[in-house]
């Protein structure tokens, strides 16, 4: 899919972080952007930067814990835009923990998985039968994560096995699409190559009530952006770069226009660490943690 003239985009968490930059990497492209998200605050700033950038749109609420909602979602492109070319399931969060994975809330196990991992498989299952509809090309794009879907960092188990869940998925659907020869190319997002600056580390800010932990801790980590991450790590000597969501939304676009299955932009350590964990594995090598900023 080399033009993106007056095709149509849906995107899932798509008013703020990797979600929105996307949104206007396809809009300045020519393409007709649809945005389905929960944070509502998010979703007004991004309509009215859309229309300000004349980029055809529309903004709705949608839940990807919900099929119901995607599907409103779905109608919304539908009505406005007469059907989906590109579909980014994209909306994904971390639930904060920290320390002893024995010791997490089976909160933070459910919400966790509700969004990353049945997120994406309820948007399969409600947006790629509109893609197989479509005359010509379509693509179905997943952001998953190079931890847990590439390598295991020790921080964040539970979103790390979310994303491992997420990347098998993605795979199997593209073996499905190849195998029925079907007019749907599948592609996984891995945004980087550093740490992205986007609201991730503050998800506990659209954490819905049913998944609240009781005790009022939204987020056992004290950390709620980037910068807080970067101030911590700095304590332990270690220089954390990070990577604009802008440059995440071109390489994915790039990435697209070549019908890639791997949207991924690496650096030798990262690289390195991909070659370890392959090699553990091929010579029953015993891991040992990986370093954050790897």
């Amino acid at each position: 899919m080399q033009d993106f003239k007056n095709k149509v985009a849906v995107i899932t968490g798509g008013a703020s972080g990797v979600g929105r930059s996307l949104a206007f990497s396809l809009g300045k492209r020519g393409a007709k952007i649809v945005v389905g998200d929960v944070d509502k605050d998010a979703m007004q700033k991004i309509e009215a930067d859309l229309a300000e950038a004349d980029i055809e749109s529309v903004v709705g609420f949608c839940d990807v814990t919900s099929r119901d909602s995607l599907g409103e979602l779905a109608k919304k492109a539908i009505d406005k835009f007469g059907g989906i070319d590109l579909a980014f399931a994209n909306a994904g969060i971390s639930s904060g923990e920290s320390g002893a994975m024995w010791d997490y809330s089976e909160k933070d196990w459910q919400w966790c998985f509700n969004v990353n991992l049945w997120g994406v498989v309820n948007t399969i299952s409600v947006l790629v039968p509109h893609l197989l509809a479509r005359d010509g090309q379509t693509h179905f794009i997943v952001t998953g994560s190079g931890n847990g879907g590439l390598i295991v960092l020790p921080d964040q188990p539970i979103y790390t096995a979310s994303k491992a869940a997420v990347q098998a998925v993605t795979e199997n659907l593209h073996n499905q699409m190849l195998a029925g020869e079907t007019n749907v190319t599948v592609s996984a997002l891995f945004p980087g190559p550093h740490v992205v600056e986007t609201g991730l580390f503050n998800s506990g800010r659209v954490r819905p009530e049913e998944f609240q932990k009781g005790d009022g801790n939204v987020n056992s980590t004290g950390i709620t952006s980037v910068d807080d991450l970067r101030a911590m790590c700095a304590e332990y000597g270690i220089d954390l770069k990070s990577t604009h969501p802008d440059e995440v939304a071109e390489m994915a676009v790039e990435g697209i226009e070549k019908d890639q299955f791997w949207l991924l932009k690496t650096t030798p350590e990262s690289e390195a660490a991909i070659k370890r964990r392959a090699d553990n594995v091929l010579n029953r090598i015993t891991p040992v943690p990986e370093q954050l900023g790897s």
